[in-house]
């Protein structure tokens, strides 16, 4: 990514993050006290309308008293995190350690607390009774398992000090932490393009590419902040040609099935979820292809590879959608449609999820070869010195015993 459109990205991103801050932190007053201010519905009923808002608030009044406090506390805390996320990155780029590891291990405490809200609501809300319905349960419950283990696996790679890993997946989890203030945006930007939809059903469409848009930036995040063009103990590929072929071949399976499927639903909403979903994956595939073979061509052999492996799981998206699909629908008893949307919407953040793992193997991989190669050269030389020694040994008996003669 050019350095400038990077300081552009980070810019945008903090100030919506900071802007998002007190919206999140009052969003449930009108849920805790009716008739209450909050900043997010205030905004949302002057860009839509205020019957567009006060439906939902009517209808969430129920659930979400049922768990009020856990609720209170995870949207609390997400406000703090929309501000820790940037300290985080602006704390790294100024190589200011300690100060970066400080806001860290807050950001890491406040991200299990603020999910352990979360779990709790998810935990008494029957899927059926969740906003826009059971798919979307499923999906925050996916965004849930997704950041606790992202920002886990984020402190375990500081730990080993691996501080490229640590990095991948810190931006991974912020930016399954993004869903939220996005969501909210494109609760206002899409009735624009879809009038006079509920909120209800604008969310049905923004989940269909939230998760993809989110991965893809924290991927191109991860991207810019890495400059090397190899990683030590790396070489080749974990994702040959033919892999990558055969990826693509099932991809454009996975997603004929999907298409079909999508347009078979009810009424205007299956191709307008279709249509939400294949409009931002096409954009991804297409850049994530044109930066794949830029780097192959400049000889940029590690962002090849990392480019290489997030483009063959976004290929296999589809086809973990269709299997997710079938699993919720055999196994958690789902009907058939909610099984498709859920399944569809968690497709590219898993497999993203799955993409950040290989290559953070790759990584430990190669460490692991060169301290091999450390081993195998230490024990040559051991055995040499102890060759050496014996051949001197030998000599000097040899010439003990013709003095003695």
């Amino acid at each position: 990514m050019d350095v400038r459109w990077g300081r552009v990205a980070a810019v945008a991103v903090t100030v919506s993050c900071v802007a998002y801050a007190p919206v999140a932190m009052t969003q449930l007053w009108p849920y805790a006290s009716p008739g209450a201010p909050a900043f997010g519905e205030w905004i949302m009923g002057r860009m839509v309308s205020p019957e567009y808002v006060a439906e939902v608030v009517r209808d969430r009044i129920g659930p979400y008293g049922r768990s009020l406090l856990p609720l209170i506390v995870h949207s609390v805390l997400g406000g703090l995190l929309m501000l820790l996320g940037p300290l985080q990155y602006l704390s790294a780029v100024r190589r200011r350690r300690r100060l970066h590891q400080v806001a860290g291990t807050v950001f890491a405490l406040t991200v299990y607390a603020s999910m352990a809200g979360a779990a709790l609501y998810l935990a008494r809300t029957a899927p059926e009774d969740a906003f826009s319905g059971a798919a979307f349960w499923v999906v925050l419950a996916t965004i849930l398992v997704g950041t606790v283990g992202s920002v886990t696996l984020g402190v375990l790679a500081a730990l080993g000090r691996f501080p490229d890993l640590h990095q991948r997946w810190m931006l991974l989890c912020y930016g399954y932490l993004m869903t939220a203030p996005l969501l909210r945006l494109e609760w206002g930007g899409l009735p624009w393009l879809f009038p006079g939809l509920s909120m209800a059903e604008i969310n049905r469409i923004a989940v269909m590419h939230l998760g993809s848009v989110v991965v893809f930036g924290a991927l191109l995040a991860s991207r810019g902040l890495d400059r090397r063009t190899q990683v030590p103990g790396v070489s080749g590929t974990w994702c040959p040609t033919p892999v990558l072929v055969a990826a693509h071949v099932a991809g454009a399976a996975g997603m004929a099935w999907l298409a079909v499927a999508l347009l078979d639903g009810p009424g205007a909403e299956g191709p307008r979820l279709l249509l939400g979903y294949l409009v931002p994956y096409a954009a991804t595939y297409a850049v994530m292809a044109v930066a794949h073979v830029r780097a192959g061509r400049r000889g940029d052999g590690w962002a090849r590879e990392e480019w290489r492996l997030h483009l063959a799981a976004l290929c296999l998206a589809p086809v973990f959608s269709a299997g997710a699909a079938l699993a919720l629908e055999r196994l958690v008893r789902l009907d058939p449609w909610t099984s498709l949307v859920a399944g569809a919407a968690i497709g590219c953040g898993v497999m993203a999820y799955a993409a950040t793992a290989v290559v953070s193997l790759r990584v430990m991989h190669g460490r692991e070869v060169l301290a091999r190669g450390e081993r195998m050269r230490a024990k040559a030389d051991a055995d040499a010195e102890t060759g050496a020694g014996a051949g001197a040994g030998a000599e000097s008996e040899s010439g003990a015993e013709a003095a003695r003669a």
